[in-house]
Order: structure tokens, then sequence, then C-alpha cells
């Protein structure tokens, strides 16, 4: 088999190495190019946007015609996500750096000089906090407890002998200022109320949210859920030019009874909405990833042979989303951070389908979940766990034996779930 498969390789013609050249680059020196970028620390997302700064007194606007070559110039390389800065922290010196973009149909390959940048990063939150400054009074109250800890029985007596000789009322009026200016100092660094309630709701488990929505429909943009990359693969015509025994195995996920029942009652009824069916089918996506996911945690199954049956689009992109590499691992870990991403994306989907009241008892049967966890994650996407009034069952078109099931629904203005305050112990 060895010989057989050397045989089907490609051999090498004897004019390949005539068809491979090199030139360099024909455009301006000075004219903005290619930047390497190296992240010591924090990796950004592909998405996260760049820009490149041409810095110095006498500095002159990028892409002007000059002698002096883009990748000697002082530059400067900044970009931000909704957390994090990036900035150069230094531009590397003394030895230089080609990037080639190789042509397949002319054979040329195309160097330029490129300069490269170490990129520093910056917490937006924490760019507001000042360290505490140390008092005189704490820095012989640190050495002392050095000594306590480290010290030998002769220090040791020293000190408690010298604590007993403070004992007296100016020490006790010095340690009442030392008090004072340290809880001043301490509480100054607090965020507010405000602020803390800001920085909670940018690290929600949720989806990307609208804050200023004005409708139900507005909250969970659906492509902020399902990429429109995503989107173009999925498609509903399967569905409808088949009966209702043959749609259920045409899902990668079938013991879901919420998403069957959606799924036969939009596809018989008499304007079928695509849209809500391709959604069903991308829920069932991440119920079977959800499954596959947590198997491949305890090592009974490949994550990647699994999601081997679902469009490489949409599993690539689940993978990316919801999952998590260890430093000293490539293996996807499911971790429960991303389980809880995961399942309050779907959650979005099926409040979109349901017309954003959405019953949770069925949903947590089909995850094997209670409904109290199910009700959780429902309020911290900002819904209120409730029955329906005459009003809404008018609106969703349900019977009036419904109004006795509680549902998840989502209203606007947004409102998420307060921290709630440590009780005052009597």
């Amino acid at each position: 088999m060895a010989s057989t498969s050397a045989s089907k390789k490609r051999k090498r013609e004897a004019g390949d190495d005539a068809k491979a050249s090199f030139v360099l680059s024909t455009q301006p020196k000075s004219q903005l190019g290619p930047v390497l970028a190296h992240f010591p620390s924090v990796k950004p997302s592909k998405s996260t946007a760049f820009s490149c700064y041409q810095t110095g007194d006498n500095a002159k606007t990028l892409g002007d015609t000059d002698d002096a070559e883009f990748a000697d110039l002082p530059t400067l390389v900044a970009g931000e996500t909704d957390s994090v800065d990036f900035h150069s922290a230094n531009q590397t010196t003394g030895c230089r750096y080609l990037v080639g973009v190789h042509d397949k149909k002319t054979g040329i390959t195309t160097i330029r000089p490129a300069p490269l940048h170490t990129l520093a990063r910056d917490v937006k939150a924490l760019k507001g906090l000042e360290p505490i400054a140390v008092s005189v009074l704490q820095r012989p109250e640190a050495r002392a407890a050095l000594g306590e800890t480290f010290g030998t029985k002769k220090a040791k007596l020293a000190i408690k002998a010298q604590e007993r000789n403070k004992v007296d009322v100016s020490a006790m009026e010095t340690v009442v200022d030392h008090l004072q200016e340290s809880i001043q100092k301490s509480t100054q660094a607090l965020p507010s109320k405000e602020e803390a309630q800001a920085t909670a709701d940018s690290t929600r488990l949720v989806p990307p949210y609208n804050a200023e929505a004005t409708v139900p429909s507005e909250v969970y943009p659906l492509h902020n859920i399902i990429p429109e990359a995503e989107w173009r693969t999925l498609s509903a015509t399967p569905f409808l030019v088949v009966g209702q025994k043959q749609r259920t195995p045409l899902l990668p996920f079938q013991r879901s009874k919420w998403i069957n029942q959606h799924l036969h009652s939009t596809c018989d009824s008499t304007s079928p909405s695509k849209t809500n069916i391709k959604i069903l089918q991308y829920i069932s996506f991440m119920m079977f990833f959800r499954k596959m996911a947590a198997q491949s945690n305890l090592g009974k199954v490949s994550l990647e042979e699994k999601l081997a049956s679902m469009p490489s689009v949409v599993a690539d992109g689940l993978l990316f989303r919801f999952t998590e590499s260890a430093r000293s691992s490539s293996k996807p870990q499911f971790t429960s951070q991303k389980e809880t991403l995961l399942l309050t994306h779907m959650f979005a989907l099926c409040l979109r389908v349901d017309d954003y009241a959405t019953d949770t008892e069925l949903i947590a049967r089909d995850l094997s979940q209670s409904t109290q966890s199910i009700n959780s994650l429902f309020k911290s996407m900002g819904c209120q766990i409730t029955k329906l009034t005459l009003t809404d069952l008018k609106r969703l078109g349900l019977p009036d034996s419904a109004a006795e099931t509680k549902r998840a629904l989502l209203k606007v203005p947004l409102e998420f779930p307060k921290p709630r305050g440590k009780r005052r112990r009597g």
C-alpha cells in the first residue's frame, strides 16, 4: 500500500523552479502597508478593528510621498473592544520583517517590509481606579507582622514590648485619624451604584442586546445570535415537502418535544414561516451540540467528529463561540459558563419563535433541567416569569386554559434583575 500511495503523488516537473519568482513591492515606500502584531497576553477576536498612526513631532500623514520606508517610520497601532483597549507597547527595531503575497495565477510573490509591534492591553473597567497610598502608620505595622511571622524569639519579644508601650491616649488619637483617612480613601476607589450596575450588565452571560429597544423583537437581534454566514446554510424547504413523520428525522436533535410541536404547527399552517423553521433547525443544532459537548468533556466522544453531521460553518461557529481551550491543550472544553451562554442564546431564539412568551416547563424537560434553573436563566435575560393576561392570550391565539401556565415574558423597556443586597443581622 505504501508504494501505491507514493506512486500517486504528483511528480515535480522540471519547469517548476522557473514558475516561482520574487519581486519587491512597487508601491511608494511611505505608503501604509501591512503591520505585524504580537499579543503576549490577551489575544483579541478576529473582528476587532485596529488603526495605524504615525507618531513624532514632525509626523506626516501616512501615505504621503517620502524617502523613508513605512516599516522604519515611528508608528502606533491601536484598537479596542467593549472591555479592553489595545495599543503598541513598543516597535521592534534592530531587525527587519518581510511580508509576502503570492499570486497563484502568475506565480509571483510580492515582498514588502512590515514593522512588528508588541501590543499591550488595558482593561477599561480598571482605568478609573487608583491604588491606595501606604500611610506612615501602616509601614511599622507591616514590619511588625513580618517579624511576628518570620522573626526570632528575641525579635518577637521586642515587637510585643513595643506594642505595649504604644498603648496611650495620644496613640489612640492617631489610630482614629488613620482609620478615618483609610476609610475615606477606600470609599473613593469603590464604584458607585450606577457604575457597578453598568459593569454587571457588560459581563452578563446573555446574547448581545439592545438596551434602548422599544419592542421585544429589537432586544436580541436575530443575527447577533445566528451569524449571517451560518443563517445562509439553513434551509426550510426539506421540512415543507415531507409529511410529519419524515420531518423529525431531518433534525440533528430529535427528542425535543418543544421543537417537534413548533415544527409541525408551523409547517402545517396555511402560510408557513420559513424564518421560524430555520430558527427551529438552528435550535436543534444547539441542543445536539450541547449533548455532544457534555459527552466530550467526559471523554466519551470526540466533539469534532460528532459535529460532522451538521454544516461545517455552523459547527465551526458553535465551537468558536461556546467552547474554550486550555493553555496546555488544543482540545475544546465546554465549561459551565459557556453552557450558560449557549442556553441563553438558545432561549433568545425560543422567545422569538413563541412571540416572546415561552413555556419554560417544556423546555426544561427537553434539556433534563429543573424548571427553576431554566426560569433563572430567562430572568437573567430580562424576562418575567408570570401567567398570561387575557390580552396576551388573544395576542398569541392561545385558549383560556393556557392562562394557568406560567411563561417567560420579554417586555420593554429591558430590565435586568438587580443584585440582592446582604441582609442585616439583628
